[in-house]
């Protein structure tokens, strides 16, 4: 997915919303059309942190960040989620319980529905934008709340939060016309508040359990193991453990027992074959460990796996134990 254009595409939106919006506010006063340039600030706000997020997680590794900066990208969503919304839907909250309590006359009334109708068929054209994205790159809306891309799944929760509220405004100004009753702007405010707040504090729990480091997708651990498992050479993997360091990005480490008889030039070259294996496979493992491990749990040499060595030094493969097949490889290690 283009994430610049979906974000690109909410900037511009978010910036005349606001606008007009506040000018509305200025000349009326009402709270729901408030709520909905609150709103758009903090989708603006929101965006630009994502973006921010986006530009540190592609500096390279360096000594002091050896792993690379991808979990820059789930920090800014993570603070997105947690100033942008939650600080937000409180600041807005308060203001809506406050109108409720102390109603008083809103002018502007016909102009404030407009334009919270434009904003809301605005906000509906953003999301279109991240649907036209998603079917371009062949997804879906639920492989996208399923993902780790915080970033863009940031931005498709708060367009929906802002249909949303945009509803709830436009209804509840359409009733303040209807009933003269100022109070129901206060409520409308209000019930927007408390969704920007409630997508807040999602978005704060889900950053925070990839920011602590969560490992990666379980069925890819196990595609992992199997193919680790079936190499010839690999007589047990004894454990495996993964963690996120981004989007598309992740740190496996593996301690592998391999077969008997190897030599530490032969078991180098099939830790290189093992790495060049699950790197084929599993495009997003850019950090991976390979430690050799006998029987017995004694460690024999941490080593990182090597891309791109294909043999000993001259070029021959000496290895002096030849592969098993299934049937020794079951008899040797019985269980799951």
């Amino acid at each position: 997915m283009r994430t610049n254009v979906v974000l690109g595409g909410s900037f511009v939106l978010n910036v005349a919303f606001l606008t007009a919006n506040l000018v509305i506010f200025q000349v009326g006063g009402s709270h729901a059309v408030l709520s909905q340039a609150v709103n758009a600030a903090t989708d603006l706000l929101a965006g630009l942190m994502i973006l921010w997020g986006q530009r540190a997680a592609q500096l390279p590794a360096s000594p002091t960040h050896p792993f690379g900066r991808g979990k820059e990208r789930f920090f800014w969503a993570y603070s997105a989620g947690l100033v942008a919304f939650c600080l937000a839907g409180s600041f807005v909250m308060v203001f809506g319980l406050e109108e409720m309590l102390t109603p008083h006359p809103i002018g502007a009334l016909l102009a404030g529905i407009v334009t919270v109708g434009v904003t809301l068929v605005g906000n509906a054209a953003s999301i279109s934008i991240v649907l036209f994205e998603l079917r371009r790159d062949g997804g879906s809306v639920r492989a996208l709340l399923e993902s780790n891309h915080q970033g863009v799944k940031t931005v498709f929760l708060q367009d929906a939060i802002s249909v949303f509220g945009g509803g709830v405004a436009l209804l509840g100004l359409f009733l303040v016309r209807v009933t003269g009753y100022e109070a129901l702007d206060g409520t409308a405010a209000l019930i927007v508040g408390a969704s920007m707040l409630v997508m807040g504090l999602i978005l704060v729990r889900e950053g925070r359990v990839l920011l602590v480091g969560r490992s990666g997708d379980t069925d890819e651990i196990h595609a992992l193991r199997k193919l680790v498992e079936q190499y010839p050479y690999v007589r047990q993997l004894v454990g495996i453990q993964t963690m996120l360091l981004g989007p598309d990005d992740e740190l496996v480490g593996l301690r592998v027992n391999f077969a008997d008889g190897l030599s530490t030039d032969e078991v180098e070259l099939h830790i290189d074959r093992v790495g060049e294996l699950i790197r084929k496979s599993f495009p997003r493992v850019r950090y991976l460990l390979i430690e050799p491990e006998s029987r017995i749990g004694e460690v024999i040499r941490p080593r990182l796996a090597r891309p791109g060595r294909t043999g000993p030094e001259d070029g021959t493969n000496s290895s002096a134990v030849p592969p098993r097949s299934p049937e020794e490889r079951r008899g040797e290690n019985p269980g799951p």
